[in-house]
């Protein structure tokens, strides 16, 4: 199973979505937008991204779980998820852990190194 240069983006937080699809844009990123936990497992096994970005303060995404429900599928556990807080909150970010979340980290640092992370999972380096 060969995994495509699309990233799974699990955001519902409207400024910071488009944040990352202008971004994703101006890196020539192909980028997914799931609407939904069950919607998040249908993209992943359709498209088989090459990285799954997860709000872990999102209750409607129901990150911690849905990352879980990745990492136990044998098809999508090896899909790379990164999980980001939006403040140090330990209890959540060793939950995340604790299910599997390949990356956690500060949704600052996340932010200021996004161009980065899009263009190291989303493009073919030479």
């Amino acid at each position: 199973s060969i995994l495509s240069l699309m990233i799974l983006v699990a955001v519902d937080d409207f400024l910071f979505r488009s944040k990352i699809r202008t971004t994703g844009k101006n890196a020539g990123v192909d980028l997914s937008f799931p609407s939904s936990p069950d919607d998040v497992l249908e993209q992943a096994r359709t498209l088989k991204p090459s990285l799954a970005i997860f709000d872990l303060n999102s209750a409607k995404m129901e990150p911690i779980e849905t990352i879980g429900r990745m990492k136990q599928d044998p098809e999508l556990g090896s899909i790379r998820t990164l999980g980001f807080v939006s403040h140090v909150d330990a209890a959540r970010i060793q939950a995340a852990r604790a299910v599997g979340a390949d990356e956690v980290m500060a949704r600052s640092a996340f932010a200021a190194g996004l161009a980065e992370i899009l263009l190291s999972h989303g493009t073919s380096r030479p």
